[in-house]
């Protein structure tokens, strides 16, 4: 019998989720049996706010685990990753993409429009924070941390004191929660995060066997978008404190499949908001994000990502808020 390939993630309810999903897709397209192996990290340890808890703190500890070949791969949340390569690691598989957008859960099924000025919105994210002051309904939103349920339950639950929270679409789909949506945002709304939605499926470079088997998960059109995105960000050397967004959307044009590329930097106040987008194929997505995060930098983004928050090349991360 073959050994059980060790798959590590962390041990929330959409982390155990989504690598189950991976697990079930793995052994469906090869035949390997995969168990799941439960680390802790940093940020599971925390109740301190996303932004500062420092860069990779949910996946530090899965990655050390990798490198001493205590387990095999591992599944991580794409926009918890750092954008610096990790030495000796390698993402073999980037599976299907899910509805990267934001959504809102309120009270008496309420729209965001819906909301009455004054009405008490929670998130963890800084670039959805900014993006609610951006538009300038007049609510009170403040940061909330914990996992999905503990979220919805301070708008639906019996000691609920929020009105509504905005969260990643993509993690109520991963638990089977998309009932309690009231409202899926539309990007000229809210734009999402680079790399909101997306999986990074992780092995030891050197583990050619393994590189080869999960590349069976790769879905080569996601790929092209979160590479657009992340270099996007990489690009722009955004801190936690800065908020940026990017989305990338694959069509079909004239002479082949194009990527196109929207891409935000926020003030944290919504005061200050510089959007542009971007078009090019699939085979140039880094170029592309590139290129974009170059034009606002030359339109001023500098002066609103500031440097308090700098946490130089390719070290960026916004947190696990799926």
């Amino acid at each position: 019998m073959t050994a059980p390939l060790r798959l590590g993630t962390r041990g929330s309810a959409l982390a155990m989720a989504q690598s189950g999903q991976v697990a079930e897709a793995l052994t469906a397209a090869t035949g390997r049996p995969v168990e799941l192996v439960e680390v802790v990290t940093a940020g599971d340890r925390s109740s301190a706010p996303v932004h500062r808890l420092g860069v990779g703190v949910f996946v530090s500890a899965l990655r050390d685990a990798l490198t001493a070949g205590t387990i095999d791969f591992a599944v991580h949340s794409y926009k918890d990753l750092p954008t610096a390569a990790a030495g000796g690691l390698h993402i073999a598989a980037v599976p299907a993409r899910q509805d990267p957008r934001d959504a809102l859960v309120a009270r008496a099924g309420r729209t965001l429009a819906e909301l009455p000025p004054g009405a008490t919105v929670g998130t963890g994210a800084l670039r959805r924070i900014a993006q609610l002051h951006a538009l300038g309904l007049q609510l009170e939103v403040t940061p909330v941390r914990g996992n999905i349920d503990t979220r919805l339950g301070r708008v639906l639950g019996p000691d609920a004191d929020l009105d509504a929270i905005v969260l990643a679409r993509a993690g109520l789909a991963r638990i089977g929660r998309t009932d309690a949506i009231t409202e899926t945002l539309d990007p000229m709304l809210m734009l999402p995060a680079p790399a909101q939605g997306a999986l990074a499926v992780e092995c030891r470079v050197d583990d050619q066997d393994l590189v080869e088997l999960l590349a069976v998960l790769d879905h080569a059109p996601s790929r092209a978008a979160v590479t657009a995105e992340r270099a996007f960000l990489a690009t722009l050397e955004a801190g936690c404190s800065a908020p940026v967004a990017a989305y990338a959307e694959l069509a079909e044009g004239e002479t082949g499949d194009e990527i196109y590329l929207r891409g935000a930097v926020i003030s944290p106040d919504g005061t200050r908001d510089l959007r542009l987008s971007r078009t090019g194929t699939p085979a140039d997505a880094a170029e592309i994000g590139k290129a974009l995060a170059a034009e606002l930098l030359d339109l001023g983004a500098d002066s609103i990502l500031g440097h308090e928050g700098h946490t130089g090349p390719g070290t960026q991360q916004f947190g696990s808020t799926e």
